[in-house]
């Protein structure tokens, strides 16, 4: 976890401590003034509206404006909301420009408070839904990417439920290549992260490698239901998530000949950075080689000599597998907008080894599979558009790029995270009982595909990817 986001959590519990606090002491009241079974009957109303309604961890005010800036190269063109549909001026928007975004103020409604804003984006191929937070009272940024052509044609709706629009908008445009017609490579701090990511993105490629940093071995808990032990289940779940890694790329079209996996532990990236030349083995597993997770891959890679886990290896590794796949584009994690810490040193680890490697790629494409501030994002249910999410301090001015899934590819897509033995793991009953009060009370929707909350958030209409050229 990232220092901001240790501080927000740090923040978040000290007022819910106050809250707490200020509960009992109404309580002590309600026992004093009201009949015994009063205070039992409201800690329970209490907790069913917690579970409702005040369970989401947001770390900032709805209220807040979302703050982003683009490159002045982008087209940013005055856009209006009316009864009839968005409205732009004519022959402005070039048939190119396919990754698009309407800056717009939301404020939530009377039942906004309480359900989940939604905003309906009515195009040629059926309604999209993006959700807000509830209360929301601020500048957001729909994401219309492969809604063009109904935009141009004046044929766009949108219209809130539970919430306005400020009838005043923005759009923000963006032309880039397909850079799925470009050699790719997807880099993947744990089994899972390419999927989540970029499933629909590699799944269209032709020239793409898959390149897995960690074994995934901790929290394993529920492998020692087995008779395990806490190492022993460690293993098990690494040995589990490393085939993960290689196998379940096949279901995109892509062969294990172009998977890697580097084997090395999981939440232990920063302290390799911090000492580079250390290794450091697993926290639960008692592991300190990394070659045993090494076997199946396509070629030998400089850490096979030691198989010491260090910060020096993995750099290493990355510059020469630049080197084997020569990609000219690197799907990689978001350094300020992805907090988890394995994902901020994965793609610290890769800027490192390209200024190494005698090979340069010419793009980056960042990804952000985790939030600091929205643990929901993307928010509602499954199939619906990925809105731009909370920036509340502001980002470097990227282009986005935001291609787009038909039914089809999302199915493939859930499969692809069904495959994933991490996202198979059954909820605590404390989750399922939770999710069964908001789906009851706060009208939210979980889908059929599974029940990780990931395969909610990563089976959408979009893949969203911030660009920053190399060169």
């Amino acid at each position: 976890m990232s220092a901001r986001k240790q501080l927000l959590l740090k923040e978040h519990r000290r007022k819910k401590r106050l809250v707490l606090l200020a509960a009992l002491v109404a309580l002590v009241l309600l026992g004093v003034l009201a009949p015994w079974w009063s205070v039992p009957l409201a800690v329970l109303l209490g907790w069913v509206a917690h579970e409702a309604w005040f369970a989401d961890h947001l770390f900032y005010s709805p209220r807040d404006d979302y703050r982003y800036d683009f490159p002045a190269s982008q087209l940013s063109l005055p856009a209006s909301l009316g009864p009839h549909g968005l409205h732009i001026a004519a022959d402005t928007l070039p048939d190119d420009y396919e990754s698009l975004f309407l800056q717009v103020r939301i404020k939530a409604g009377l039942f906004g408070r309480w359900l989940d804003p939604q905003v309906l984006i009515e195009g040629a191929d059926g309604v999209d839904r993006q959700d807000f937070e509830r209360g929301v009272n601020g500048v957001r940024y729909l994401n219309l990417s492969g809604q063009g052509a109904a935009l141009r044609g004046g044929h766009l709706r949108i219209h809130g439920r539970h919430c306005r629009l400020d009838h005043q908008a923005t759009l923000h445009a963006f032309r880039n290549p397909d850079y799925a017609e470009r050699p790719l490579m997807v880099i993947a701090p744990h089994a899972d992260d390419a999927e989540l990511a970029a499933f629909g993105l590699y799944s269209r490629a032709q020239d793409v490698s898959i390149v897995t940093l960690t074994q995934g071995e901790i929290e394993a808990e529920h492998y020692q239901g087995l008779g395990l032990d806490k190492a022993a289940a460690a293993r098990l779940k690494g040995r589990l998530r490393v085939w993960d890694s290689l196998a379940v790329p096949l279901w995109g079209g892509v062969p294990a000949s172009r998977c890697v996996q580097l084997g090395y532990y999981c939440l232990q990236l920063p302290a390799m950075c911090g000492e580079p030349d250390k290794g450091f083995g697993s926290r639960e597993s008692g592991e300190s080689d990394i070659r045993e997770m090494r076997l199946h891959n396509p070629l030998r890679l400089p850490a096979d000599a030691d198989g010491v886990p260090s910060w020096s290896n993995l750099v290493a590794d990355l510059a020469a597998l630049l080197e084997h796949f020569r990609p000219e584009v690197l799907v990689t994690p978001h350094p300020q907008l992805d907090p988890h810490a394995d994902h901020v040193h994965a793609t610290r680890a890769l800027q490192e080894a390209i200024e190494r490697s005698a090979w340069k790629p010419q793009t980056l494409l960042f990804y952000a599979n985790h939030l600091h501030d929205n643990d929901r994002w993307p928010m509602g249910p499954a199939a619906g558009g990925i809105a731009l999410p909370p920036c509340i301090e502001p980002l470097p001015a990227d282009v986005l790029w935001s291609p787009t899934l038909d039914a089809a590819k999302r199915i493939d897509k859930a499969q692809a995270l069904a495959m994933q033995h991490d996202l198979l793991v059954p909820l605590p009953a404390k989750k399922r009982l939770r999710r069964l009060i908001q789906r009851a009370l706060a009208g939210r929707r979980w889908p059929a595909s599974g029940e990780d909350e990931f395969f909610r958030k990563a089976v959408r209409r979009h893949e969203l990817f911030w660009v920053r050229s190399l060169r």
